[in-house]
């Protein structure tokens, strides 16, 4: 790594959905050169992934469940195909998180009730790419 790969580390740091045409203008790249060190920090796994964490749109519901999702992906399904199908369908969903262990991701989620819940499941196995899923309710907040 050198001083542009750490330009770059924190620019996507900072805003991980800069166009590569910005991200190479603040680091003295092309958009193409820029592109192209992304995709090799990724492959060298400097770049491990990318998360979605949603801004709280409105206070949840105090009748609703607050649920914690954890989310093994099938096999030919990316983290960013994954967190992009999130953030354009799930509204549900407030934050994304990729975690080590036997799943992909923890979610964590508001529904308003059981059958919500049931839908957001069986949504996320048939149009963001889980495959399997283990839920948790919130009993109460700290």
């Amino acid at each position: 790594m050198d001083a542009i790969d750490e330009a770059i580390l924190r620019e996507l740091t900072a805003d991980g959905r800069l166009p590569y045409r910005e991200l190479g203008a603040r680091v003295g790249l092309s958009a193409n050169a820029a592109a192209a060190r992304v995709r090799l920090l990724l492959a060298d796994g400097v770049i491990a992934g990318f998360t979605v964490v949603r801004g709280q749109t409105a206070a949840p519901s105090s009748a609703g469940l607050e649920v914690f999702i954890e989310v093994r992906l099938a096999e030919r399904t990316t983290n960013e195909a994954f967190t992009a199908a999130l953030a354009a369908s799930f509204p549900q969903v407030r934050d994304a998180v990729h975690v080590t262990g036997s799943y992909d991701y923890l979610l964590h989620a508001f529904v308003s009730d059981p059958a919500s819940l049931d839908s957001l499941v069986r949504r996320l196995k048939r149009e963001a790419g889980a495959a399997q899923t283990f839920t948790r309710l919130a009993l109460r907040g700290a």
